[in-house]
């Protein structure tokens, strides 16, 4: 059961979020502005770069400083481990913004970016006093998204609404199954996430998306 909970761990990594809400927004939902509307070369491109600065350069960020010796561990298990690592993080969301601030693109990618970047860095103020999983800060941005993206396009995604709460029960199983958090903790990391993503799109929502 220990390997099934670290394999949910990895595999829905709140790193991986933006990513999989590329896939999704590209590949998953069809029959939409997003499916029809974006050439595949340009899909592609916009989820490749997605995932350089949401996991790839925050995940060599951690790694260097493990070897360095600055992290006593690189699953950030000790929540004063996670705050400097998480600030970094929400630059390299801030830094992609800024990337594709000018870039022809879906202005609604561009708010969800930033929206993953704010929870991001949220995350890593309350995490100097109260820890929260950031696991379920990722998921529930997830959900967020695409249910903004609902509001935004007149699509219904219920079952990808389904999906995504099966699966933010499966990791909230696996963060208590190895003794990361408590049920507070997913519960608000969860809500914070979900609420960034919904509050930041129906605040900006008069902005032109298209």
């Amino acid at each position: 059961m220990k390997v099934f909970a670290l394999f949910i761990s990895v595999l829905l990594h709140p790193m991986l979020m933006a990513t999989y809400g590329c896939l999704l927004l590209f590949f998953g939902v069809k029959n939409t502005v997003y499916d029809f509307m974006t050439p595949i070369e340009t899909k592609w491109r916009i989820t490749f770069i997605v995932f350089l600065f949401s996991f790839l350069f925050p995940a060599l960020n951690i790694f260097i400083l493990f070897r360095m010796k600055r992290l006593p561990s690189i699953t950030l298990s000790n929540r004063r481990d996670r705050t400097f690592p998480y600030i970094m993080t929400a630059i390299f969301y801030f830094g992609l913004f800024y990337l594709l601030i000018d870039i022809n693109i879906w202005n609604s990618i561009k708010v969800f970016i930033v929206g993953a970047g704010l929870a991001i860095l949220i995350t890593a103020f309350i995490n100097l006093k109260f820890k929260i999983s950031a696991h379920m800060v990722g998921i529930g941005g997830l959900l967020g998204i695409l249910i903004s993206l609902s509001f935004l396009i007149k699509y219904d995604m219920t079952l990808f609404y389904i999906l995504i709460i099966i699966l933010a029960g499966f990791v909230g199983f696996a963060r208590l199954y190895l003794n990361e958090h408590k049920p507070s903790q997913l519960y608000f990391g969860f809500f914070l996430g979900l609420s960034v993503q919904l509050g930041l799109f129906f605040i900006l929502q008069k902005i032109t998306f298209a």
